[in-house]
């Protein structure tokens, strides 16, 4: 049996992704932590921004909104999400998040149990408004490690 030691990750050893659009941190993975089950992150969206709608065939997604006002649209029925609440999106579930304040949203998210392989986890059913890649403008990593 393998054991991983404990690894405390700060959000400056992450890069940001933009490939669905706003900041989202992969924080706790299976390469930065070692994690075995699931991965959690950090998803940071200015106002109007927006993650582009996509679902994971094989994670529940677990949500936390930290800071700000949300929308997450769910399966096409959109819902109000705001500080302090949590939101379980189950497998196969499709999602899209908006910041529909005037101020920085931040949310914890936290996907389980792992795919197969990273490039099954998450799969895209529009394409996001100004994405760039996981690293400014150079082509997004396969990592699967996304919300």
């Amino acid at each position: 049996m393998t054991k991983h030691r404990p690894r405390i990750v700060d959000l400056s050893e992450t890069q940001p992704n933009r490939r669905r659009g706003g900041d989202v941190r992969a924080v706790l993975t299976p390469t930065l932590a070692g994690s075995t089950s699931g991965f959690m992150g950090l998803a940071i969206m200015g106002p109007g921004e927006s993650i582009a709608e996509h679902y994971h065939p094989y994670s529940e997604e677990f949500v936390y909104v930290v800071s700000g006002v949300l929308e997450v649209d769910l399966d096409g029925d959109t819902h109000p999400l705001r500080t302090d609440q949590g939101l379980l999106v189950p497998i196969n579930v499709r999602h899209r998040f908006r910041n529909v304040g005037d101020v920085e949203a931040r949310m914890v998210f936290h996907l389980g149990p792992l795919a197969p392989r990273p490039e099954l986890g998450h799969v895209d059913t529009e394409e996001a408004a100004h994405a760039q890649g996981a690293h400014g403008d150079r082509p997004p990593e396969r990592s699967g490690v996304v919300s």
